[in-house]
């Protein structure tokens, strides 16, 4: 083993030293259920909003966004801006109101004023489906970045990766709960900010911090390498997007615009659907201080994202296409191999110790996301399944955490499974397709809840169901799955045609690879449909009473009363 690879692995093991002793060291204040789901309601809205940060900042923004800028220019850049954009919906429409109508899932949101079981089975459905989406875009990032950095780029060292970080993430759940899962990702996502503000400042130092000499460098660099049609960084020409999922350029087409056009839908509707970032809203003890939070989320968010185009548009311009599609992982390991350059280089020392911190910054972030995905997903089976489905209520708190340490076992382990399969496709793509399931699903059922008074138990599962099996349906008959060279299950493609040779795999009937523009429509459709259709008695006193409640926070669980 190398100088750098013991350096890195080292880094490593102190990132997942000091996750596990702040993990240890929250359990100790895990004694109710409030305390497990929620962290006790104590967080301010400043530390959420770091929190909810270090939860949003995924792989998919520091590996995923950086390489399918570094490989594809101002194309790949357009993911951050729907990554952005998605906060002012989170803000306007979603964060004060779901804390004063929630508890602790989406799911208590949906059931004040509509029948639990029906309700709480379809949203804890919906919840453990778009978090094990997400979990494969991460772990995915885990074992491309472990491969590379410890010089074992096989398979089954992938494989082992991302074994170890699924067993890291059910730790984190079962033992620290809420409460430790928000430590970790506080702590995650100052040390995202500072090692990527350091890598940023090297790069433009590289361009004596002349931003449009970076970008012309990039532009010039990728000409020469004659790998593709390149990007046009002085024009920003909007292109295809099909390709970010590692398929084939096909060029431009009236598909390929309407894929970009259900992309950019799902990126922007789909952060208020997903059930880690809703989660979020029931750990601080006010609305004030949830739409505190999104704020300073929305201006860390922020930064983060423009500093993404440095990495991209860096790493294009000092390594080149070649070098960063050599190193495997669709433009995954765009910034870690960036930082290794501008640190001196491969062999040099500075090089060395950026690319571990670089590298350790990445695997932290991988595991603070992972674990918040899982406890998301776990609280929803055993507060809303367990406890309100199955148990009609009749169940202690102390029975109910059992049962959610249990169910983090379960999907850590079919997330770990579904991972192997899915860890060469691009980390950002990967991501793209939980938010359009999110934004498919949950979006139609919480916006339709809170604004509309004769919304109906119905409407509420037609809506979750009908967006969940539209969304899935499509993504199953697209490109992601079959038809390409890069797919799930692959297809061997005739340099000629661009197209299947009738080998392999190949059942991608629905041409788009991001659903979107159908399946999110297909969910407001679906909930609107099912509420007419309802014999259910409207309940307007009902509503009058959740209205106020979700304007003023009367009732709200925790909340602090003037």
């Amino acid at each position: 083993m190398t100088g750098t690879e013991t350096l890195t692995l080292t880094m490593f093991g102190a990132v997942v030293a000091l996750t596990l002793f702040i993990t240890f060291r929250a359990s100790r204040q895990n004694a109710t259920a409030a305390d497990f789901y929620s962290g006790g309601r104590s967080f301010s809205g400043f530390q959420n909003g770091l929190a909810i940060s270090g939860d949003y900042m995924s792989a998919a923004s520091f590996l995923g966004i950086s390489g399918a800028i570094a490989l594809n220019g101002y194309d790949g850049f357009l993911f951050s801006i729907g990554f952005l954009v998605a906060w002012l919906v989170a803000l306007l429409l979603v964060a004060e109101l779901l804390r004063n109508t929630g508890r602790y899932t989406m799911a208590d949101v949906l059931s004040y004023r509509m029948k639990q079981k029906p309700v709480r089975t379809a949203a804890a459905t919906s919840t453990v489906i778009v978090s094990i989406f997400y979990l494969l875009a991460q772990m995915a990032g885990a074992g491309a970045l472990v491969s590379l950095l410890i010089g074992a780029t096989s398979d089954s060292s992938k494989n082992l990766t991302i074994v170890a970080v699924g067993a890291l993430m059910i730790v984190y759940v079962t033992v620290g709960g809420m409460r430790g899962t928000t430590y970790v990702q506080i702590v995650k996502a100052c040390l995202l900010m500072g090692g990527t503000t350091v890598v940023v400042f090297l790069t433009l130092l590289k361009f004596d911090f002349n931003i449009s000499r970076m970008l012309k460098e990039a532009s010039e660099r990728d000409a020469k390498e004659k790998l593709g049609a390149g990007f046009n960084a002085a024009t920003g020409e909007v292109r295809e997007f099909l390709f970010l999922g590692g398929g084939a350029q096909y060029g431009i087409s009236g598909t390929t615009k309407i894929d970009f056009i259900s992309l950019a839908l799902a990126l922007v509707l789909g952060t208020a659907g997903l059930p880690h970032i809703l989660i979020r809203f029931y750990t601080v003890p006010t609305a004030k201080d949830a739409r505190t939070s999104v704020m300073w989320a929305i201006g860390i968010i922020g930064t983060f994202y423009l500093m993404t185009l440095v990495l991209g548009f860096g790493a294009a311009a000092l390594l080149g296409r070649t070098e960063i599609a050599a190193a495997g992982g669709s433009g995954n390991l765009a910034s870690p191999l960036l930082a290794e350059e501008v640190g001196g280089g491969d062999g040099s020392a500075g090089g060395a110790i950026l690319l571990a911190l670089i590298s350790a910054v990445a695997f932290a972030t991988i595991l603070a996301v992972v674990a918040g995905l899982t406890l998301a997903s776990s609280s929803s089976f055993s507060h809303d399944l367990y406890a309100n489905v199955i148990k009609n209520g009749d169940c202690s708190e102390k029975e109910e955490i059992k049962v959610a340490r249990i169910a983090a076992f379960v999907i850590g382990g079919v997330s770990i499974v579904l991972s192997l399969g899915a860890k060469n496709l691009n980390i950002a793509f990967l991501v793209a397709l939980a938010f359009a399931v999110a934004a498919s699903a949950n979006l139609p059922s919480i916006l339709l809840n809170l604004f509309w008074a004769r919304f109906n138990t119905r409407g509420a599962t037609w809506a979750i169901y009908g967006g969940l099996i539209v969304c899935i349906g499509l993504i199953v008959f697209s490109p992601n799955v079959s038809g390409e060279a890069n797919s799930l299950f692959k297809c061997n493609v005739d340099a000629a045609t661009k197209l299947c040779d009738g080998t392999g795999s190949d059942w991608s009937y629905f041409p788009l690879k991001n659903p979107g523009i159908i399946s999110i429509p297909a969910g407001f459709l679906f909930g609107i449909i099912g509420t007419l259709s309802s014999k259910e008695p409207e309940s307007i006193e009902k509503y009058k009473q959740f209205e106020v409640r979700a304007l003023t926070g009367a009732g709200a669980e925790g909340a602090v009363q003037h």
